[in-house]
């Protein structure tokens, strides 16, 4: 028998050839030997010939789409740009930091040094010098002990030098309004002193953060929605400490606090005379810090609703 085109095989006498692997069968209602073959999509893998299942949420499908392999962890390397630009800088400013900690310590009885509130310069400096090493400290990889140290100092180096520049300006401001009143000096406004309300303020976060620790013990997680990709093959689990967005702001809170009233003393003290000039220049740093802060906040939680929305539409489905 010849059959059409020049084809010399039987016709097969069925309705519907096999599925592929991966690929379920859809039967034609009313015809049950006869069916369309569709792909378990997504992160679906072939459960049996007729059905297709959802792979738990930290599960993938293999690449024939037969049964679920779990989803491959990462963190940030130390070799990645995210993280070789920012030890980079944190870098400099060590070692900026420790350059103009060893000339203070070198000209320490000097009339400059002195004049310059010796004390409270080298708190401010380990402050700042805290606050390069928490690069380090979030680019190591999560486990307990670097997320206990990661909430101990995030906001504590911020705290210290704010403390620091609080202490400072409030000292000023009274001085001269003391000189408005009387020629007696304002109480508590010795070296010593100003130590000791530096340190209590120091402290407030501390306890703060230890309660942080009693409420709610540092862990590690992985985020699987984070780097949930519509391609299954793409898809990567994040290994992160156990802290929230909003957790990392109330952490900071604090010394956003103390960042504001050290502006409201720093416009207070705008007026002191030219040559009592350490005023000023807190008060232009304390003035450019509140607008850095004041635009990070919106920008920070409004990214990161969009980022939730976002994944809440890949999951579920988004018309619009």
């Amino acid at each position: 028998m010849q059959w059409p085109r020049g084809e010399l095989q039987i016709p097969s006498s069925v309705c519907s050839l096999p599925c592929n692997t991966g690929e379920r069968k859809k039967v034609v209602k009313g015809m049950p030997c006869c069916w369309h073959c569709e792909l378990c999509d997504g992160y679906q893998y072939q459960h049996d010939e007729f059905t297709c299942k959802l792979c738990s949420y930290n599960m993938r499908p293999n690449p024939n789409r037969t049964a679920c392999q779990p989803i491959p962890i990462v963190k940030l390397e130390w070799s990645s740009p995210w993280a070789v630009i920012p030890v980079f800088l944190a870098m400099l400013g060590i070692i900026a930091t420790i350059f103009v900690m060893a000339t203070f310590v070198r000209h320490n009885d000097t009339p400059i040094v002195r004049a310059s509130g010796r004390e409270l310069s080298y708190v401010l400096l380990t402050g700042i010098f805290l606050c390069y090493i928490i690069t380090f400290l979030m680019i190591a990889k999560p486990d307990v002990g670097v997320c206990s140290m990661r909430r101990i100092f995030l906001g504590l180096g911020m705290c210290i030098s704010y403390a620091a520049l609080l202490t400072k300006t409030n000292r000023i401001y009274r001085i001269f309004e003391q000189g408005k009143k009387s020629v007696s000096a304002p109480r508590f406004i010795s070296p010593t002193s100003q130590l000791a309300i530096t340190s209590s303020l120091i402290s407030t976060q501390l306890l703060g953060v230890f309660i942080w620790f009693g409420v709610d013990p540092p862990n590690t997680i992985i985020d699987y929605d984070e780097q949930k990709t519509i391609n299954p093959s793409l898809a990567q689990g994040v290994l992160k400490c156990d802290i929230t967005d909003l957790q990392i702001i109330c952490s900071l809170g604090y010394s956003i606090l103390l960042m504001v009233t050290c502006t409201i003393y720093a416009i207070k003290t705008r007026g002191v005379p030219e040559n009592f000039n350490e005023a000023k220049p807190i008060g232009f740093t304390m003035y450019t810090t509140c607008i850095v802060w004041l635009a990070f906040i919106p920008i920070f939680f409004g990214t990161a609703q969009s980022a939730e929305k976002v994944g809440l539409c890949w999951l579920h489905g988004c018309n619009d």
